[in-house]
């Protein structure tokens, strides 16, 4: 059985800036990821504040990297529409160029990345640590051991499964054409069971990612396209938005069952160091959901650099957390409910939109 110091499980932001803050310090993991090469995947095209100061700390300059700098946040529900000035910069960034230059900058610090290659289970080692076996059949141990497979479960490190006659959250992407409207904003329309965000990334092009529950996209027949199609029947905003782009067969990535407010357990002697979406799970409409992956891998490496447990670390973690997750919560089911204008009313008001805002980051 192969033996390392430290191994991270996954990859993106979160395992990314595990390795990098363990390499920088002098202890370099192994990284092991499924995905040979970045590439697009449904969340995390908004870069809040928090999060371009946890880049930045990481060594990722975003704007070298092209992304668009977004200071104003548009919201639309119900024919009616309010504009508001962010209370910090932020940027639109695709996530395959930033999981590109995170994985670049842990490689040039001395991190060895192995890629193509899937964690199929995760068992506790006696004495401490785990022990991952790979889908080649292979095995590998460590003493500390980092999960950062996203909103993905490994066998023997699941999270709740939603509970019967639950409407879990489904999560859906595409790419719109350029869009000058948009040029430095983000625009959240809110409908019936869901949200949609629309932000301009490097390239010009539109990020499109929704939040819907699953019975709506049901009564799509499973769709996207069809829902689209129903979003902009009802929403003529909307639909002047996306115009006919979204129906012509651009591919669509999607995630199910996104546990959004979950948060690791506390309490229990758990061997693993839980990262990003395996420790806590943010409403996508906060927008800052890459700020805490970022900010978990670094709590959770230096948390073993000093010599803490996992358990220490999800305490650290949950107190940075807990009140961001439950206000972005709040906020998500106001505006997925039928009364979602009380909440473009009390984004009208002066300041609100700014507290709101800084109310649900997680800081650096």
């Amino acid at each position: 059985m192969r033996r390392t110091d430290a191994l991270i499980v996954g990859g993106g932001p979160a395992g990314a800036a595990t390795a990098i803050t363990l390499a920088a310090a002098g202890r370099p993991p192994l990284l092991i990821e499924r995905a040979a090469t970045p590439r697009p995947v449904v969340c995390g095209g908004f870069l809040g504040g928090d999060a371009l100061a946890a880049l930045a700390a990481l060594g990722i300059d975003a704007p070298a990297l092209g992304a668009r700098p977004i200071h104003r946040l548009r919201i639309v529900a119900h024919g009616h529409m309010v504009e508001r000035r962010l209370p910090f910069a932020a940027a639109g960034l695709s996530r395959a160029t930033l999981d590109a230059a995170l994985r670049d900058r842990a490689l040039a610090l001395g991190a060895i990345v192995e890629t193509g290659r899937a964690a199929r289970a995760i068992e506790d080692r006696p004495g401490g640590g785990a022990i991952v076996r790979l889908d080649d059949g292979s095995a590998i141990a460590a003493p500390a051991v980092f999960l950062a497979t996203g909103k993905h479960d490994l066998r023997g490190s699941p999270r709740p499964r939603p509970a019967p006659g639950a409407d879990p959250a489904v999560g859906l992407r595409t790419v719109l054409p350029a869009d000058p409207d948009l040029a430095g904003r983000i625009e959240l329309h809110l409908f019936d069971r869901g949200y949609a965000g629309l932000l301009v990334q490097e390239d010009g092009s539109v990020n499109l990612c929704l939040s819907v529950a699953r019975s709506r996209l049901a009564e799509a027949d499973g769709n996207p396209a069809r829902l689209i199609a129903a979003l902009a029947a009802a929403s003529p905003r909307f639909a002047a938005r996306i115009g006919g782009a979204a129906a012509t067969g651009e591919a669509w990535q999607a995630i199910a069952a996104v546990p959004y407010g979950w948060q690791q357990p506390l309490g229990a002697e758990e061997a693993l160091y839980r990262v990003g979406d395996q420790a806590a799970v943010i409403a996508s409409l906060a927008g800052d959901g890459i700020a805490i992956a970022l900010a978990s891998g670094a709590i959770a490496a230096r948390a073993f650099l000093a010599g803490r447990s996992p358990a220490d670390h999800a305490r650290a973690l949950a107190a940075r957390t807990r009140r961001p997750i439950a206000i972005a919560g709040a906020i998500r089911r106001l505006a997925e409910g039928p009364h979602r204008a009380l909440l473009l009313r009390a984004a009208a008001l002066p300041g609100a939109a700014a507290l709101a805002a800084r109310l649900t980051r997680v800081g650096h």
